[in-house]
């Protein structure tokens, strides 16, 4: 069986390929990628695979059984891209592609959702056997806040009380690896998540015991948080987009205690302090 990779050089693959190569043969698994010169270092086959040319996807995908899905980074172009390729996995006879998309995309109010919405959809309309594996938050997504937070006295964000249940991306990459290497996981929808979820208080309260600074949280206004951000040097239109995940998230969004992830991986998903020392050390 050939497992095939998208996105294989990003954080969250290069995780994914080396849990797998652990696991599985190298000669099984194939990294799909836009610049196969930059998967040279994984010690896999390399293929490009370009969403924005078709012939490459067809070639590419060609002797692959299992497609990982890995969720593309291009916020705005995901849809027609993951299309392409699922198109291409249907005209190339893959057997079965695994999905990553976002915890409770079916109902999540994140704006992020709709586009895994709309690849979920796609891949049941190709008739493909297929696993969604809805990711929920990365705990690494806070490491600029944690940072910034140490260096400003203060953690600032605009998510309220919201509870998060966020895992390590090395966690999702377990899920993945245990999905792609055992059986009965076809139609299956998961919903992943890290075992103990936190609030941005108690966030901060963990930066404040790590760094023996007082470092409170700060809950501001989603206009004002927008605004700090882009002060900070985040692009605006995006400031504003991260600004406004904050409402779902306070709305609970990113919390899950169904411990999908663990069950998955047979391990407790990484602790808290465990994500923010790592995170401190750089």
């Amino acid at each position: 069986m050939t497992i095939g990779i998208t996105g294989a050089t990003g954080q969250l693959g290069r995780l994914v390929v080396a849990q797998l190569k652990a696991k599985i043969p190298a000669g099984d698994i194939v990294a799909l990628v836009r610049t196969p010169a930059k998967a040279a270092d994984l010690g896999i086959a390399a293929r490009e695979a370009d969403y924005t040319k078709p012939a490459t996807l067809d070639a590419a995908l060609k002797g692959i059984d299992t497609l990982l899905l890995i969720s593309s980074s291009e916020l705005g172009q995901r849809e027609a891209q993951h299309k392409a390729i699922i198109e291409a996995a249907k005209k190339t006879g893959v057997k079965r592609i695994v999905y990553t998309s976002i915890l409770h995309a079916d109902t999540s109010g994140i704006d992020l959702a709709a586009e895994h919405r709309a690849t979920e959809a796609a891949i049941k309309a190709s008739g493909i056997p297929y696993t969604f594996l809805r990711n929920g938050w990365y705990t690494e997504n806070y490491a600029a806040g944690i940072q910034g937070a140490v260096a400003g006295a203060a953690l600032y964000g605009a998510a309220g009380n919201g509870k998060i249940a966020s895992a390590a991306r090395a966690d999702y990459a377990a899920a993945a690896v245990a999905v792609l290497t055992t059986s009965g996981h076809d139609g299956k929808i998961y919903e992943l998540a890290g075992d103990n979820a936190f609030t941005l208080a108690e966030l901060a309260a963990e930066i404040s015991k790590q760094t023996g600074k007082t470092i409170p949280y700060t809950n501001l206004s989603v206009a004002d948080y927008a605004k700090g951000l882009a002060s900070h040097g985040v692009p605006e239109a995006f400031a504003a987009m991260i600004a406004g995940w904050e409402v779902p998230i306070s709305q609970g969004a990113l919390f899950d205690d169904s411990k999908a992830l663990s069950k998955l991986t047979g391990k407790p998903t990484t602790p808290l302090a465990q994500a923010v020392k790592a995170i401190l050390k750089g």
